[in-house]
């Protein structure tokens, strides 16, 4: 039996046998009897069972515990075989002494969904001639083919009236090659005209930014073709393509005064009228100017209709040169910019004579209302004090001098007589602004000016209103859907009532919204009695309708076709077929009444054409709550149309793109359709 002695002896022996081996290198049972003597492998890339591992891998690579002994690789340390394969994939073998790692680059991209599995072979040994005991083995696999594609774009597919700077893009389902996103691949055209422009792409959107604006009301195609691929080289399967079309811009149609005109007076307010409406944020002191050779004229701007207005803070100076600009900083409705400046020149009078350039009545005019005002205008800023003296101004029926009261208005270079009663039936008046009259440097007239008018031979009664009743509060009454098809529409200050159509049939709201007011439907559970509010206002729409339809006091006037570029005092307008207002605006003078009334009894269809014309315009104190469009069938307010009136239409109503009206929509048995960004105001 061994002494604890002779125990201790014997194993101190057998561990300096076994350290003097392994110091000439170590053996497989050595290595698992006391590990961490010979080199290891400790990390792997990728690693051990990755998976989806990109296939623009290239590099292998083993990292050891310690430094290596690069006498001991060669390419056969270290295989990478497909596992369908069973080969080994070409590439070469190095190691790198800066992290003590053996690399294998590969020859070639790797394959689509493949396990390889990766061998460092046992043999290599670290600088004491340890050996690597065992091969070393892992596997990593790639990922499955993954096909790209689009799946957004802007401007979207069939989109219209787009800006002419928009950027074109695609949006591509995963990363895509950046190389492979260029001019080439992606494409804009105009027919068979390629569009010149710079590929940008980023993170997963590819950027096409002409080089110069889009033109005007064209469709344009843009194309992803396959040549486009992901960064696994995988391409798209097919051309993706898709279509828009641009808006038209706005431009200036008329100016007043005229290019080039002469002889304008030095009150004047400067105008431009637009092709469609306009953004009236955009209509400003710096969009809008007025200049005399390089000095800019102090003034006010305003934006009403499809009109622009510059007001000068004084009188323009004589005989002068005046440029007049609208930059093309200015936008319509959908935000497109006009294509350039327009600009005009007019020069002012050059006389220094005073002169009636404008009177109201005009001369010889015939049927003029009893509670006429008469008025005149110079060409010229006048002394108004000697417009105010006694006889400068005068009415005369024959040699009997109508009294009234004679004022002047300083900005407008407008005098007015406002008779004391009422002018006579069936009277011929004599109106004279005499010598007196002088200007503020003190020249007078160059001689008395006259004119003559006559009133109508009979008193024609007023037009009696229509009562709308309850439907007074709303602004549209539909009877089968409300809708909305595109933009932000608004209806201020009324309600919108369907009956007996369900909300269901009432769309578009939001973006469409009401404001100071709500929607009504007939299937409202609450609050409680909306059917019965509702059938009230439909009752009293069908009686005003049959009022308007049956209106006989005064005899109706027989109208037909176009009514653009005409004025129309009040009273009862007739058409037996359709009514249009298309070449020029209609101008409704109530002649200085407030209270005058018009109605118009259409059989059939009613259209407006916005644009160049196609307005309806209020003069002379008339209200748009005292117009009424009695349509037999259906009305079409026009794009861009500047819309005045209630529309009281038997079937359907719609409002075409950026249309507006101070009014009401009132269709009592079909629909009302807001087309595109409709605003409808309370009248």
């Amino acid at each position: 039996m061994k002494t604890n002695k002779q125990r201790i002896w014997q194993t101190t022996i057998l561990a300096t046998l076994f350290l003097a081996t392994c110091i000439g290198g170590c053996k497989k049972d050595d290595y698992k009897e006391v590990p961490g003597l010979c080199p290891e492998v400790v990390s792997t890339n990728p690693p051990k069972n990755a998976v989806l591992v990109p296939l623009t891998t290239q590099v292998i690579t083993a990292k050891f515990n310690e430094k290596m002994d690069p006498a001991t690789f060669s390419q056969a340390s270290f295989t990478v075989d497909g596992v369908l394969t069973k080969a080994s994939i070409p590439g070469t073998v190095d190691y790198v002494v800066a992290d003590s790692s053996i690399r294998f680059t590969t020859s070639s991209r790797l394959a689509i969904g493949t396990t390889y599995t990766c061998t460092v072979k046992a043999g290599v040994k670290d600088l004491k001639g340890n050996a690597l005991q065992v091969d070393y083995v892992w596997a990593f696999s790639t990922g499955p083919i993954v096909v790209p594609i689009v799946t957004a774009n802007i401007p979207a597919n069939l989109a219209t009236n787009v800006l002419l700077n928009t950027p074109v893009s695609a949006t591509f389902s995963i990363a895509m090659d950046a190389a492979t996103i260029n001019s080439t691949t992606f494409t804009l055209t105009h027919g068979a005209t390629a569009v010149a422009g710079t590929v940008a792409y980023n993170g997963l959107i590819a950027t096409f930014a002409p080089a110069a604006n889009l033109l005007p009301n064209t469709v344009y195609t843009g194309t992803i073709t396959s040549g486009a691929m992901n960064t696994d080289g995988t391409p798209m399967q097919v051309n993706y393509t898709w279509t828009f079309t641009t808006g038209t811009p706005p431009t200036v149609s008329s100016t007043d005064p005229a290019n080039i005109a002469a002889n304008v007076i030095l009150n004047k307010i400067i105008r431009a009228n637009f092709s469609v409406a306009m953004d009236p944020t955009t209509i400003t002191a710096t969009t809008f100017t007025l200049k005399q050779g390089a000095t800019s004229i102090a003034g006010t701007v305003s934006y009403t209709g499809l009109r622009a207005s510059f007001i000068p803070s004084s009188p323009l100076a004589l005989n002068t040169v005046y440029t007049a600009t609208i930059t093309s900083g200015v936008k319509n409705a959908a935000g497109m910019s006009m294509v350039s400046d327009y600009v005009w020149t007019f020069t002012t009078i050059n006389l220094l004579t005073p002169a009636v350039t404008l009177t109201d009545p005009v001369n010889n005019a015939a049927n003029v209302a009893l509670n006429k005002i008469i008025t005149a205008t110079f060409n010229m800023p006048m002394d108004g004090a000697t417009i105010l003296l006694p006889l400068t101004f005068t009415i005369k029926a024959g040699a009997t001098t109508l009294p009234g009261v004679v004022t002047y208005n300083a900005l407008t270079s407008m005098a007015t007589f406002t008779p004391n009663a009422g002018l006579a039936t069936n009277t011929t008046y004599t109106a004279t602004i005499t010598s007196a009259a002088r200007n503020l440097a003190g020249t007078a007239i160059a001689g008395n000016y006259v004119w003559n008018f006559s009133t109508a031979a009979v008193i024609i009664p007023p037009v009696v209103g229509i009562d709308l009743g309850s439907a007074d509060q709303y602004g549209i009454i539909a009877g089968v859907g409300i809708s909305n098809n595109a933009g932000a529409s608004v209806i201020n200050d009324m309600d919108v009532g369907i009956y007996p159509g369900a909300r269901s049939s009432v769309t578009g709201f939001p973006p469409a919204t009401v404001v100071n007011g709500a929607i009504f439907a007939a299937d409202d559970l609450a609050p409680p009695g909306v059917p019965a509010m509702l059938l009230q206002a439909k009752t009293d729409l069908t009686n005003a309708y049959l009022a308007a339809e049956g209106a006989t006091a005064p005899a109706p006037q027989t109208v037909s076709g176009d009514q653009g570029g005409k004025t129309l005092a009040p009273g009862i307008y007739k058409s037996t077929s359709t009514l249009l207002i298309q070449n020029g605006d209609l101008t409704l003078d109530a002649q200085g009444d407030a209270n005058a009334v018009w109605i118009f009894q259409v059989a059939s269809a009613f259209t407006t054409v916005g644009g160049a014309g196609g307005d309806v315009i209020l003069a002379g104190g008339a209200q748009a709550k005292n117009v009424f469009w009695q349509t037999g069938s259906s009305a079409t307010i026009g794009d861009y149309t500047s819309f005045q009136g209630n529309v009281l239409a038997l079937q359907s109503i719609t409002m075409g793109a950026y249309s507006t009206a101070v009014g009401r929509m009132l269709a009592r048995n079909g629909s009302v359709v807001m087309t595109s960004t409709n605003t409808i105001n309370k009248p």
